[in-house]
Parts: C-alpha cells; structure tokens; sequence
C-alpha cells in the first residue's frame, strides 16, 4: 500500500490562568494523547492516519508511548466498516493501554440491531448502516420486512462480525480521562460534572453544542458534531471532519509542548 503523508496545520494555543469563567489551560499531557475523529468506515483513511501518527512519534523521541483515543462513530456511511473494526480490534488486542476505542452512537445503533433487528434495524439502516452490512457483504432491505428477515439479517451479521468483536465493541467505554482531558464521541453537558454525564448525551450530543462552554477546569475533546476545520475553544477540542463524505479524516495531538491539529485526506 502507498502511504501518503498528511496536511499539518498548527495551532498555537493561549494559555491563561484558571479562575472562576475562565477557560483553563490546553491539556499537555504526557505520554501524549492523540485524539482520531469520526471514521465512519473510511478504512484507507484510517491507514493514512496511522501512518501520519507512526510519523509524528518517529519525529519526537520520546513519544513512543502516545495514547491513540478514537472518538467512535468507526462504522457506518463509509465503504469500508468491516475493515476499520478488522483494524481497530486487532490493534486494541495488541496494545490496549494505548489504543483506545470509545462507543459512538452509530456503535450503539449497530448492537441496538443486534439486540432487537425488527424494531432497531429500520433506523439503523437509515443511518448508514446499509453500509456497514454492504462490506460484510451483506444485502440490506427496505423497512417492509417480517421479523424473521430481520433477524436472518442480524444472525448473519453476528456471524461475520464474530463474537469477539461483538463483545469488544458491548464494552467500548463512553468516555476517557487523562486529567484535565476528558474525550467522548459527543461532547458533555457542562452543567453536570463529567461523572454525572447521561449517556445519550455523551453518545448524541446537543442540538448546538457549539454554543457550551466548560467552565469546570476540562476540556472535552470530541467528535459527532461535523465542522470544516477541527478547533479548540470555550473549553472543547472538536475533531470531525467529516471524513465519510469530506475525504478529510483529523486528529488533534497533544503533548508537553501544547496542541497540534493535522489531517490526511484521500486527496494527498
């Protein structure tokens, strides 16, 4: 495989000092953190990430122990889902300490189908889904189906999933921690604190989450919510870029040295 190197962008961030309504300093934790946005089955951009990350490690020695955080939303939309997951589980098994993966609410459709194909497969085919099922080779159907097609379609579907990415992806966390740095796939309520979070929230987000700001000392690092450029501001690093339809996949990675965004994209 041809591996292409990535656009980088940087940021360079304000510090200020942490008071009351005040945005606390940028998170610069180490072993560094990179936090990967939304996938949604676009496992070549995946591979170009990788790739850009191995490159960011080899360039900073030191590094070599960066914890990768994938945001959720692995499947769905994008041509390839059963690759990513083929992927993603066989790097968490490697290293699961520095490879971690967070339950996207397009996760939870997929083992919400699982669970009950005839009332949850309609909306999950819908949302992307038919994708999913597409690269496993499968055939999705319209809405108008008995029970028995669904669950036909479901049994199959765990089949080739396989019962060992089934139960990694029923334990995928809704949110990781590392001091001031919270990541999630959707982003946090700032009027709760972190460990009083609903999980529909942290999985679907606000209606305008742009127009939250965290004032607790965090910074909520997340994806769901698809910008042209990722950011950071108002206590939030927002990370997708909507890779699926884009061909723009980024990450945000942060060390002792402060915040840098990059990107690769299908284009270079």
């Amino acid at each position: 495989m041809h591996w292409l190197r990535a656009t980088l962008t940087a940021v360079l961030p304000t510090r200020t000092g942490q008071t009351s309504g005040q945005m606390a300093p940028l998170p610069c934790p180490d072993p560094p953190v990179c936090v990967i946005g939304d996938l949604h089955g676009r496992l070549d951009l995946l591979d170009r990430m990788l790739d850009r990350i191995a490159a960011q490690i080899t360039d900073s020695p030191g590094h070599a122990d960066a914890r990768l955080v994938f945001v959720g939303d692995m499947i769905d939309r994008g041509p390839d889902s059963a690759g990513v997951l083929a992927r993603l589980h066989a790097l968490h098994r490697s290293a699961p300490a520095r490879i971690i993966c967070l339950m996207g609410n397009h996760e939870r459709m997929m083992l919400d189908f699982l669970a009950d194909p005839a009332r949850h497969g309609p909306r999950w085919i819908a949302a992307g889904g038919a994708e999913t099922l597409t690269s496993f080779g499968l055939s999705p159907f319209a809405r108008n189906h008995g029970t028995d097609a669904w669950d036909l379609l479901a049994a199959e579907l765990r089949r080739r999933l396989t019962p060992d990415v089934i139960g990694w992806l029923g334990t995928l966390p809704l949110l990781w921690r590392d001091g001031a740095l919270v990541v999630t796939h959707a982003g946090a309520d700032p009027d709760l604190p972190i460990d009083a979070q609903a999980p529909r929230r942290l999985l679907w987000g606000a209606r305008h989450p742009e127009r939250s700001q965290q004032t607790d000392g965090l910074w909520v690092a997340h994806g769901h919510t698809i910008t042209s450029v990722p950011y950071a501001r108002a206590g939030r690093i927002s990370v997708d870029t909507g890779a699926w339809r884009s061909g723009t996949l980024s990450a945000a990675w942060m060390d002792a040295s402060g915040l840098l965004f990059f990107d690769v994209s299908d284009t270079n």
